[in-house]
C-alpha cells in the first residue's frame, strides 16, 4: 500500500527525531551521585517518544488538599529546579542532604531521586511524631546540636525538601515545621516542581519496595 506523500514526510521525520540524542543540557548528559553507597547514574530517558507517568498525568486534583504552592515558600527559603538539584545532589557529602517528604505510598508508586534521603514528612510532624523523635533527627540527621531547650544550627546541613509536585503541601509542611524550631531559611530550599517535574523530563528515579 503506497502511503499519501506527506504522512511518508512526517513518518521519516518523526523516525529521524526519535534518534535524536537527550541531554539534560547541552553539555551535560548525565549526572552520577551516591546513593545507599553506591553510585547510581542521573540521565533522562533516551526515547523521544517517553511519556510522563500516569500517575502524574493528572491535572485536576482536588483542592482542598492538593492546593497550588506559591512560589515563593517563605522569606529566605530558596525555590530551585532541577539543575540546581542536580547539583546539591552531588554535594550530598558537603553539609547537604536532599529529603523526599513523600509518604511511603507515593514512594512505592514512583520510585525516588538517586542521592535523596526518605523521610515522610509526619516524621518532623509534631501531631505525629513525639518531640523527642523529632529532636532526634534535627540531631543525628541533621547535624543540629541543642542545649536544654535550645537548638544551635550553626553546624547544620543545608537540606533540600521535595515531593510531588507544585500542588504537594507535604515537603512546605515540613520547611514550615523547621521554621518553625529556628532552623535557618538560608539552609533550607525547596525542589517545588517535585516528582512532577522530575518526571516530565524523563530524569532517572529507582523504583523502592512497596510499604
Amino acid at each position: 500500500m503506497r502511503l499519501p506523500a506527506c504522512l511518508g514526510i512526517m513518518l521519516l521525520a518523526g523516525a529521524a527525531w526519535a534518534d535524536q540524542p537527550v541531554g539534560i543540557t547541552a553539555r551535560l548528559s548525565w549526572v552520577d551521585v551516591m546513593h545507599e553507597g553506591r553510585i547510581v547514574r542521573i540521565e533522562r530517558a533516551a526515547d523521544n517518544f517517553n511519556q510522563i507517568d500516569p500517575d502524574f498525568a493528572m491535572t485536576s486534583r482536588p483542592c482542598p488538599p492538593y492546593c497550588i504552592q506559591p512560589m515563593q515558600l517563605a522569606p529566605g527559603v530558596e525555590t530551585i529546579g532541577e539543575l540546581e538539584l542536580l547539583d546539591y545532589l552531588r554535594r550530598r557529602d558537603d553539609g547537604v542532604l536532599v529529603v523526599d517528604s513523600r509518604d511511603a505510598e507515593w514512594l512505592a508508586r514512583s520510585g525516588i531521586i538517586p542521592g535523596a534521603l526518605h523521610l515522610p514528612w509526619t516524621r518532623l510532624h509534631p501531631a505525629h511524631a513525639d518531640a523527642e523523635a523529632i529532636a532526634a533527627i534535627l540531631a543525628l540527621q541533621f547535624g543540629a546540636s541543642r542545649t536544654g531547650l535550645l537548638w544551635n544550627f550553626e553546624n547544620a546541613r543545608t537540606l533540600v525538601f521535595y515531593c510531588n509536585g507544585p500542588w504537594c503541601g507535604q515537603s512546605p509542611t515540613n520547611i514550615k515545621q523547621l521554621l518553625a524550631l529556628g532552623y535557618p531559611a538560608h539552609k533550607l530550599k525547596w525542589y517545588r516542581g517535585g516528582m512532577q517535574a522530575w518526571k516530565s523530563l524523563g530524569l532517572t528515579t529507582i523504583p523502592v519496595g512497596k510499604p
